[in-house]
């Protein structure tokens, strides 16, 4: 394949790399937490309930930032199994810094990108739920291509979830809960669930949705289920 054709069909990032600067705290975490809590990627395709030592229902955030809503997650629900899936190494490092301490054996976290992991290590049927939580709006109409809520993105959440299992979206950015709304509307195999703002109730605020606030963003939550 010539080089113009690689770069045709090379996917759209829904994500900048901006790895940051890792502070020594959290290169400490990335070289002592991670053979107890990070999972190498690439691995073979599994049912990610085998990646924890006690299998359990397994909750996916996608993008967790710096791991605030995650790390509340796990604490407060210990009946299942909570995987993140984040690029941006800092992040990943102060989370681990902050399970540290817990020693919880229902967390692991992935650096890699999300839809690869989904389509190439998590087989179909086997997430309880799946989060996506103030992933980045890209505000500009000409950017809105990279935006990670996509049909094929959706398809690929709904083949991944069991019957049953549950889509939970977060946005500050009005206009992309509309998009998001629009998106998620147009699959079948999604229906609404009417109990998206208790379930915000009991999230953890975000880093993101802090700033969103402090600008005066209304926070929208969009909670589907898998139907079949």
């Amino acid at each position: 394949m010539s080089s113009d054709e690689e770069l045709r069909h090379r996917p759209i990032r829904s994500f900048v790399l901006r790895q940051g600067r890792l502070t020594e705290a959290q290169k400490t975490a990335l070289d002592e937490q991670w053979p107890a809590l990070g999972l190498d990627w690439p691995r073979p395709a599994a049912d990610p309930a085998d990646w924890f030592a006690v299998r359990r229902p397994v909750v996916l955030e996608i993008g967790f930032g710096n791991g605030e809503a995650m790390l509340a997650s796990a604490l407060a629900d210990r009946s299942r199994n909570h995987l993140g899936i984040e690029v941006h190494r800092p992040g990943v490092g102060r989370l681990l810094r902050e399970l540290a301490p817990h020693q919880l054996d229902n967390a692991k976290v992935i650096v890699a990108d999300a839809v690869e992991v989904l389509t190439k290590g998590i087989l179909p049927g086997t997430l309880d739920e799946v989060r996506l939580y103030f992933p980045d709006p890209w505000h500009k109409t000409r950017h809105h291509k990279r935006r990670i809520v996509q049909p094929a993105f959706v398809e690929l959440i709904v083949s991944r979830l069991r019957p049953g299992g549950r889509f939970h979206l977060a946005t500050d950015w009005a206009p992309y809960a509309e998009w998001m709304r629009e998106v998620l509307s147009g699959c079948a195999a999604l229906r609404p669930v009417a109990e998206g703002e208790a379930v915000a109730a009991r999230r953890a605020q975000t880093h993101f949705e802090r700033r969103g606030l402090k600008l005066g963003h209304p926070v929208a939550d969009c909670l589907y289920a898998r139907v079949g």
